[in-house]
């Protein structure tokens, strides 16, 4: 079976993480990792400005999907489209690992704690947006490149800290790499941020029955939240929203977010669906973590998230 992936150091070990887990439920198969250069990994054709448009990091590797030349697809979900491309689907999501930002900086300090006029980089307008509106003195710097580039112009001096996924941090550092986790009131997550998307053809039972032990029913419902919600909002990658979808104190929650480039004003929504069995994580049949990320978007775009999303797409 034929996994296509991006050629990247983080998206490797998080195949390689896949693949393992492929071997251990599948032994009568072989699995070839083929990897992939998109338009994301290409500075050169794809612009600073575009950092984060949906499909930077996946058009590539589903038009191999779609002529035949993998079997499946191991995507970051929070790199996909809301809506996937005709004869696509997705068809398992791994246990999530965790969905946090963690700040990354030199010293000891918080994003409390920073020096006034402390300069970040980034170019997720996610988190700009939401580190404007926690501190209006951040200078917010764009920056790309890989993890060890990013740790580097923090360590150097260049920039006072920086923001990653704790997640890609974890699969590349290993579990016991010392990271700051933002807490999600201050820093929501990018809608699927932590967890891993099997992407394969519609029909193709062989490559579903293979990956179907690798789903994890209560990150699938979270999954499908979060996507729901971007979808029903209309809003691509360069519009400052977030949502982060979970199992905590006997129920199924959502937060959700819309916000101001400059961070000037944030509009949040949250709800929950009661779960049945608290204690072991288990959904009543059936649990539409669509509905409710759908819901959260609707009630967004009531109370102005749709000129934030107007100005975000004329500012950008």
């Amino acid at each position: 079976m034929r996994i296509g992936a991006r050629g990247s150091p983080l998206s490797l070990a998080q195949t390689g993480t896949v693949v393992r887990l492929l071997e251990a439920a599948n032994p009568d198969l072989a699995f070839q990792v083929i990897p992939i250069r998109t338009r994301g990994d290409d500075p050169g054709r794809a612009p600073l400005g575009s950092a984060g448009i949906k499909g930077l990091f996946v058009k590539e590797i589903e038009d191999a999907l779609l002529l035949g030349a993998i079997d499946l697809a191991v995507h970051s979900a929070k790199d996909l489209p809301a809506v996937l491309p005709e004869g696509l689907g997705l068809c398992a999501a791994p246990m999530r690992a965790s969905p946090f930002d963690a700040l990354i900086v030199s010293g000891e300090e918080d994003l409390a704690s920073l020096s006034v006029g402390a300069a970040i980089g980034t170019s997720s307008l996610r988190r700009a947006a939401q580190l404007l509106a926690f501190r209006k003195d951040f200078r917010i710097l764009p920056l790309r490149g890989n993890l060890d580039t990013r740790l580097g112009k923090v360590i150097s001096g260049e920039l006072d800290a920086t923001l990653l996924g704790a997640s890609g941090i974890a699969r590349l550092k290993g579990e016991s790499y010392p990271v700051r986790t933002v807490d999600p009131a201050v820093m929501l997550p990018a809608p699927g941020q932590g967890q891993l998307a099997l992407e394969a053809r519609e029909g193709d039972g062989r490559v579903a029955m293979a990956c179907a032990p690798l789903n994890h029913p209560l990150s699938e419902a979270a999954l499908d939240c979060e996507r729901a919600f971007m979808a029903e909002l209309g809003a691509g990658c360069q519009t400052p929203a977030a949502a982060w979808a979970r199992v905590e104190g006997g129920a199924f929650k959502a937060d959700a977010l819309v916000c101001e480039l400059d961070g000037s004003r944030v509009i949040r929504a949250s709800g929950e669906i009661p779960i049945r069995d608290a204690a072991s994580g288990g959904l009543p049949d059936p649990v539409d973590g669509r509905a409710l990320g759908r819901d959260l978007a609707r009630r967004l775009l009531a109370e102005g998230g749709d000129g934030m999303i107007a100005r975000a797409e004329r500012g950008r």
